[in-house]
């Protein structure tokens, strides 16, 4: 079964083909970076009238590179949410029109159920139960999956998600946007021990990522004109490690509760250097880690392909906050 998908929930329009809910054809990706760097941030009207001028080309490439036509197809699926409400309503509408003009089945698929199913693309055999974490620039959520179109939330943010607070640290350390990228190339160069932060902790299974970014915010403003690029590597590397660490102690103390064999760590903060290294070394031998392709953290319309074939019938109809 061929399905097209489309995602336009933020900033990256993509259109994808998928075969059976695991094999990709294509998946066709733009990035609206240079739009939004100006502005230090998302400009939600920008982004949806981008992802309008963006989609006619992609459609057609995303078929040419798949090799297929929309007689091919045997469904679409679109991101329904959760996202910015004006992108959501562009590419739901594109996906509507494309339904009825090729007299295809469309399904709206969650976007948030997509970051998981990114993992199985390039894990075939991966199937639930399975304990995942989905760390996003608006998520950071853990979540048991039982059966394909079942999540069950377990843990989550009570304030800012991680991307949020990196995109935050980067903003202070003068690294510009987007800052997840920048302040992870940043931290590379730093010792974390150098200027220590502390790590969030909560009670449970939950998250809270504003008391470490404070702690940055007074620890520059301690430093004052003082610092060095040498202290912000430090600084930017301490920050890295806290939110990681606090992530994966959650992550680990779930995976004892309810062991499994198979755990995803996915959504766009998976392509962090630091998380990657330590997810593998948290999660060990107890059970098989699987985290996305670089290019398949990141929003893209493969993985709502994906979430749209094994997610059953949902309406493509706009519902910005929209939770698992």
């Amino acid at each position: 079964m061929l399905t097209l998908g489309i995602e336009t929930s933020c900033d990256e329009t993509s259109v994808a083909v998928v075969e059976d809910g695991r094999r990709v054809l294509s998946n066709v990706i733009h990035s609206q970076v240079d739009v939004h760097r100006e502005f230090g941030g998302v400009v939600p009207e920008l982004a949806a009238r981008d992802h309008l001028k963006r989609l006619p080309q992609l459609l057609e490439l995303a078929l040419e590179k798949a090799n297929v036509q929309p007689a091919d197809l045997d469904q679409l699926a679109v991101t329904r949410g959760p996202g910015l409400v004006g992108c959501l309503l562009v590419g739901v509408g594109v996906a509507e029109g494309l339904a009825v003009a090729w007299g295809k089945p469309l399904t709206g698929a969650n976007h948030l159920w997509g970051h998981i199913y990114a993992a199985m693309l390039g894990r075939p055999d991966l199937e639930p139960p399975l304990l995942g974490l989905v760390v996003s620039g608006a998520h950071s959520d853990l979540v048991r999956m039982p059966a394909h179109g079942r999540f069950e939330v377990i843990g989550r943010t009570r304030d800012d998600a991680a991307g949020e607070a990196f995109d935050k640290a980067a903003r202070m350390l003068g690294l510009g946007f987007p800052g997840g990228p920048a302040l992870d190339r940043l931290a590379r160069q730093g010792d974390p021990g150098r200027q220590p932060l502390p790590k969030p902790s909560l009670p449970g299974l939950e998250y809270s990522f504003s008391g470490v970014k404070t702690a940055l915010l007074y620890r520059l403003r301690d430093l004052g004109e003082s610092v060095t690029e040498q202290d912000r590597a430090d600084l930017a590397a301490s920050f890295e490690q806290s939110v990681v660490e606090s992530l994966l102690e959650k992550l680990d103390h779930a995976l004892e509760l309810a062991p499994v064999t198979e755990v995803v760590v996915a959504g766009g903060v998976a392509a962090n250097t630091l998380l990657r290294r330590r997810a593998a070394e948290v999660v060990g031998t107890r059970a098989r880690l699987t985290m996305p392709a670089l290019e398949l953290c990141t929003d893209n319309a493969a993985m709502i392909a994906a979430a749209g074939y094994y997610g059953g019938r949902f309406p493509a109809e706009v519902d910005p906050s929209l939770s698992w």
